[in-house]
């Protein structure tokens, strides 16, 4: 298993929109994004630092492997 990083998650929202995933909405600290093409929508939270839990479910949400998502950072 890899280690994951400690990065916000606008620094997450960044990475995954480099794949064409898109800021659908947000609520409070919430923001949801989604990618059409294939389908895929996950929710992050707006933190300064997100728990390594936290990244690895909303990764796994995205249809990514935590490898792809250290190759977008």
């Amino acid at each position: 298993m890899s280690k994951l990083p400690r990065i916000s998650g606008r620094e997450c929202i960044r990475a995954f929109e480099k794949i064409g995933f898109r800021v659908v909405r947000q609520k409070g600290s919430h923001i949801v994004v989604r990618r059409d093409n294939p389908l895929a929508q996950t929710v992050v939270p707006d933190h300064k630092e997100l728990a390594p839990g936290t990244l690895r479910r909303i990764i796994r949400d995205a249809g990514l492997s935590v490898e792809e998502f250290l190759a977008l950072l």
